[in-house]
């Protein structure tokens, strides 16, 4: 009887997020003046896998996706694109992200590199295709 209810939670919380975000007040008194100043801050958790958003950042901080796994050694066919991002060690220079014809995220990312453009194509979270100079990819 227990499994049966295992799988609906496990099916319920498929790609579950939570955000929080709060604020804070501080008061203090100088001179007879009271000043008041506010300060905020939000945090974001997720079960996916994190992705880039337009502006070449990881959409998330941490990930509780159980199929988290170490940094790979190099870029190759697989990575994801945060993946790609922390082994080039630098953001990209742009990010263009769209959907295919099947419902599918498509994301390009590029970088200007010293010997000319690199272009890594990813489909749902997983590089498919790098285009570097003189064509190869």
């Amino acid at each position: 009887m227990r499994l049966p209810i295992l799988f609906f939670c496990a099916a319920a919380l498929g790609g579950c997020s939570v955000d929080m975000g709060g604020f804070a007040f501080q008061s203090e008194t100088k001179g007879g003046v009271t000043t008041t100043t506010t300060t905020s801050g939000s945090a974001g958790i997720s079960t996916r896998e994190p992705v880039l958003t337009p502006e070449g950042e990881c959409s998330v901080g941490v990930s509780l996706d159980p199929s988290t796994r170490p940094l790979p050694k190099e870029i190759a066919p697989g990575i994801t694109e945060c993946e790609l991002v922390k082994l080039k060690g630098k953001p990209p220079t742009d990010v263009l992200i769209g959907a295919s014809g099947k419902g599918q995220r498509e994301v390009q990312v590029l970088y200007a590199e010293p010997g000319g453009r690199e272009l890594y194509l990813f489909t749902d979270n997983r590089l498919g295709r790098i285009v570097k100079p003189g064509g190869e990819g």
